[in-house]
């Protein structure tokens, strides 16, 4: 498709930018933002100001393109037809089960179109759908709100449970609640009616109570989870050796979970660490109902330790996306910029989805830097919306998924893969103690004078010595 020469050398420069636009306007069409809003809105409705508008006005901040809703705003407001404080208003009073939504609605579309390009990792378990889930606590906000004025706490705005598909590397779901105090297990009831026959979920002993495994079991899908000291549960036999994997000595044993007379039966896989954790604990214990003569133990061990895909994924989204606006200090409008970030997280999934379809997984793994993907879209993008108004891509809002995954493999195949190598730093050296200073402030040419004197001296003994 030629959308002149002005287009075309986007796409040769920054395909990857041209890439995330194209998503943007296809996932992020207003047609389909506001049905998203009309499907799970509660009170919530919509006059002059579209929730489609909302979702163009936040995601540019979470992409970092512009710096704030504010700046957001001004660079909209031509096509904004309300206040500014009116936009903030309708950001405070987001439901929450809309945000999910949103979330929901571009993980099917990102998912599909990934499927369609062929474009995902191999399976963790083949047989299984295998979900990772965790939990994510917003971070403190600023002091803007009248009630926080008084108080020189930190004000939490919310948390999230959130599922990960590792497959396809997109967040799948998301669960926003927005008292930051709540404990985590007080939202897992929500989690088991996404639970289907056949899931695989993978999670931390915050997640590891009785209801929550026993609630799993029920719905024929399987868990790994690390054991929560205070689990209720009794062995059945012996725990033998079954080998070493990655982290250390690896034993098993049969075990018994117990919820109101009833039992589950269970495998209890402990692993005696090279490395002591940073809680100081030298072995930890994995829970799991996967079958242990399909599933052996050092398998289950090492898919336990992919739980730290999803770390990767809110380390990302906090390094390269702006996932976390302090700015907002009312939780509904916190989370819901939070599900803004989770939702361009999708489409970045999609771009590497469409490059691992062309040049392999391994070089995506490997070799592609999320920073240099995220530092091109943020530094471009505003530049080419300049040349390339937003009706010069109308045209992607309804083309097809298939048309758009051609599209989007082709765009990749022009990837110039040196500009986003990894460069991987080695090992981190050891901090050296450091005395207390007697003075403020230090000459640095002073020091490295006083480093390169000894050096210096002793070249000069040596061409003293010298015949």
């Amino acid at each position: 498709m030629v959308l002149g020469k002005i287009f075309q050398r986007f796409v040769e420069h920054s395909p990857v930018c041209v890439m995330q636009r194209a998503l943007m306007e296809n996932i992020f069409a207003p047609a389909k933002l506001d049905a998203v809003f009309h499907a799970a809105a509660v009170a919530q409705y919509e006059r002059e100001l579209l929730f489609s508008t909302l979702v163009d006005v936040t995601s540019l901040v979470v992409c970092r393109i512009t710096p704030s809703i504010h700046a957001a705003y001004v660079r909209l407001r031509e096509h904004i037809p309300v206040s500014v404080k009116a936009l903030y208003d309708k950001l405070s009073h987001v439901e929450l089960s809309t945000s999910r939504a949103f979330v929901q609605h571009t993980a099917g579309e990102v998912g599909t179109l990934i499927e369609r390009m062929k474009g995902y990792r191999a399976p963790l378990l083949p047989g299984f759908r295998v979900r990772i889930l965790d939990g994510n606590h917003l971070s403190g906000s600023e002091h803007r709100l009248g009630v926080l004025r008084k108080t020189a706490a930190g004000a939490l705005p919310g948390q999230t449970l959130v599922l990960l598909d590792p497959q396809r590397m997109i967040i799948e779901d998301v669960i926003p609640c927005e008292d930051g105090h709540a404990q985590e297990r007080s939202l897992l009831d929500q989690v088991l009616p996404i639970v289907q026959p056949r899931d695989l979920l993978i999670s931390d002993r915050n997640f590891c109570t009785i209801s929550f495994l026993f609630g799993i079991a029920q719905r024929k899908g399987r868990f790994i989870t690390r054991q929560h000291g205070r689990m209720p549960w009794r062995a059945l036999g012996q725990k033998p050796y079954k080998g070493q994997c990655k982290t250390g000595r690896v034993y098993e044993q049969a075990a018994i979970l117990v919820e109101r007379g009833c039992e589950l039966k269970v495998r209890r896989i402990t692993v005696e660490l090279k490395k002591p954790t940073r809680d100081g604990d030298t072995e930890i214990h994995l829970f799991t109902n996967l079958s242990a003569s399909k599933i052996k133990a050092l398998r289950v061990a090492a898919l336990y330790l992919k739980r730290w895909t999803l770390e990767t994924a809110f380390q990302e989204l906090t390094v390269y996306l702006r996932c976390e606006l302090n700015t907002l200090g009312y939780p509904k409008a916190a989370l819901f910029a939070f599900c803004v970030a989770l939702a361009c997280y999708n489409l970045l999934a999609a771009v590497k989805g469409a490059v691992r379809a062309v040049y392999g997984e391994a070089t995506v793994e490997k070799k592609l830097s999320n920073f240099y993907l995220t530092e091109e879209i943020s530094g471009v993008y505003r530049g080419m919306m300049i040349a390339l108004p937003p009706e010069k891509w109308a045209v992607y809002q309804t083309m097809s998924q298939a048309q758009l995954g051609k599209q989007l493999r082709r765009w990749a195949a022009g990837i110039d893969m040196g500009n986003y190598r990894k460069h991987p730093r080695g090992p981190k050296k050891p901090r050296p103690n450091r005395p207390n200073a007697k003075f403020q402030h230090v000459s640095t040419k002073k020091l490295l004078d006083e480093k390169r004197l000894p050096r210096k001296r002793k070249q000069l003994v040596v061409s003293k010595a010298s015949p």
